[in-house]
């Protein structure tokens, strides 16, 4: 495609959203930021990935930097460094990647932050709750309950991280541009409705 866009995807674990960002990627010879972009925002900012790392989807996270303190403005005091610096620090990130060029950005509540730029695209993948699971125990050595306990943990966390930082509800339909069932459609069917909905986006 011609015009610059942005695709943002938000995933329940387990749906494929990582899967699907990645097959659009190559369906459109665009990067996809995942975990990547925490290594990019580690970089950019000369803290740690683990930091990040440690606080990804977490509101709630209060890290001790030690001896080695970066400032970020005046946002970090006596040695400690809090999530929404650590979003701050982030979402300058995915602002930066989204002026670069087209791409995929994978959670971090890119949706929010570039809910401003035109040509985004914001997507959520979700699936029924046994399926998700079923999905994760393959791709893992942990036994249903465990794979079960997981997802419902991630999610939680996800939730509340979305929602604190974007004022919006986490998986609601009225948060993204599109909602798909990945159960439903496949993966290759989803990357079939995201780039027709992506085409009108951008007319």
């Amino acid at each position: 495609m011609d015009k610059h866009f942005v695709i943002t995807i938000g995933r329940q674990l387990g749906a494929g959203g990582r899967a699907l960002a990645e097959e659009l990627g190559r369906r459109l010879g665009v990067p996809v930021y995942n975990r990547e972009l925490i290594g990019e925002a580690a970089r950019q900012s000369g803290l740690s990935s683990e930091l990040f790392e440690r606080a990804d989807e977490d509101e709630n996270h209060l890290t001790l930097l030690g001896t080695g303190i970066w400032s970020f403005g005046s946002m970090i005091n006596s040695g400690y460094i809090n999530n929404d610096t650590l979003f701050a620090i982030q979402s300058e990130t995915i602002e930066r990647l989204a002026e670069q060029g087209s791409c995929i950005i994978v959670g971090r509540c890119a949706d929010y932050v570039l809910r401003e730029h035109e040509g985004v695209l914001s997507v959520f993948v979700t699936a029924p709750l046994e399926d998700r699971v079923e999905r994760l125990c393959a791709s893992c050595d942990k036994c249903e309950k465990e794979c079960r306990q997981m997802v419902e943990q991630t999610e939680r966390k996800r939730a509340s991280y979305y929602n604190y930082y974007t004022f919006k509800s986490w998986g609601a339909a009225d948060s993204y541009d599109l909602c798909l069932n990945s159960s439903l459609l496949g993966i290759e069917g989803c990357a079939d409705v995201v780039e027709l909905a992506l085409k009108e986006k951008l007319k």
